[in-house]
């Protein structure tokens, strides 16, 4: 599909304009050649905002993009398989396996999500005998899955380098120093079809979160993405460009940086109700045996982290109401806006959680 060109300041959605939120653009090639300049903006886009553009049309870049069309071309053949060949073993672990549509809470109230979703964790995909559906278990579809998991991973610790780097960490206490490839984690692909759905439909978009990971390497070549950015009083669209991944902070690199870094409050309603939308996310989290200070300034594991906040939006509402307040957006906070507290958003499950009514959910 071709991505236009025009850069709309609003669009509409659900019977009233939106805006578009502008992003820095961060150039993957300087980030390689350690510019200053170009890392002193990364840091700041980090600090400030939580999410960026990463340009990867420099040669340096451009394989990745082309990972990204050969893995949606699996996406199709895998989405279009009956549901019993895509959901051969189910959800495997969290990090790992199928989930279909309406497997979880969607964007408006009384509503189900609107996408499916299959996950393949960097860990599996390297063992000998993965665990993947029949469908996607052969040799040409693994060497994909292989190449783009290693692309996305390429581009983020390159980034985690530069954010060390900026922050004038050293030794141990680098960020890719808790990354480190043959340590266990969760990091996983994510890929994700969207059905189409109206705002009226029954099954509808992806309700607000933050993301568990250190860093999420996001392509999707549709509209539907939408951020808050901090201070902000409503969500809006990012636009979709060309060549580029959308890069955002995610809880564990917002506590590992002190809690000085902004984690990105996302989420994922249907711009066009009548396309397929389809989106490809790896998550790079640390190392599961990595210790950090959560919002509750708690001494918490990697995956301890990754585990309870998993639990904690897949428990019923008496049991997520046990959850420290601050697991759900790891720790950011939302200015109350009475538009949004009037709109049709589900209503947390979580007490005290939100004053927006709104539930949220974790990768």
């Amino acid at each position: 599909m071709a991505i236009s060109t025009e850069v709309p300041k609003s669009v509409e959605w659900n019977g009233k304009k939106v805006p578009v939120y502008p992003m820095e653009i961060i150039d993957f090639s300087k980030l390689l050649s350690q510019e200053p300049v170009e890392i002193e903006r990364l840091v700041r886009c980090c600090q400030d905002a939580g999410y960026f553009y990463l340009d990867l049309r420099g040669i340096d870049g451009r394989r990745m993009v082309e990972d990204q069309q050969d893995t949606l071309k699996l996406m199709y053949r895998f989405f279009d398989a009956p549901l019993e060949a895509k959901n051969e073993f189910g959800l495997v672990a969290p990090h790992l396996g199928y989930e279909p549509v309406g497997s979880r809470t969607g964007v408006l109230d009384n509503t189900k999500d609107g996408y499916e979703m299959i996950k393949v964790s960097r860990d599996e995909i390297q063992k000998d005998s993965p665990h993947l559906p029949a469908v996607i278990k052969n040799s040409p579809d693994m060497k994909v899955l292989e190449h783009a998991i290693a692309g996305a991973n390429i581009a983020t610790k390159t980034i985690l380098a530069a954010l060390s780097t900026g922050l004038g960490l050293t030794g141990a206490a680098r960020f890719e120093n808790s990354h480190r490839n043959d340590r266990p984690s969760t990091s996983t692909i994510a890929m994700m079809h969207y059905i189409p759905s109206e705002p009226s439909a029954k099954n509808i978009g992806h309700q607000k979160h933050t993301d568990i990971s250190s860093l999420t390497f996001l392509f999707a070549e549709q509209w539907g993405l939408q951020v808050r950015p901090p201070g902000s009083k409503e969500f809006g669209f990012v636009e979709p460009k060309e060549g580029m991944a959308v890069i955002n902070v995610g809880d564990s690199l917002r506590f590992a940086s002190g809690h000085t870094m902004q984690s990105c409050i996302h989420r994922v309603v249907p711009l066009d109700p009548t396309e397929h939308r389809y989106s490809i996310a790896y998550f790079l989290r640390a190392e599961n045996d990595t210790v950090f200070t959560d919002s509750e300034g708690r001494l918490i594991t990697a995956g301890q982290w990754h585990d309870e906040k998993f639990f904690a939006f897949t428990s019923p509402p008496e049991l997520q109401a046990l959850a420290p307040s601050s697991m759900i957006l790891g720790g950011m906070t939302e200015e109350d806006d009475a538009a949004e507290a009037e709109s049709k958003d589900a209503p947390s499950p979580i007490v005290g959680a939100t004053n927006l009514k709104e539930s949220v959910q974790v990768y």
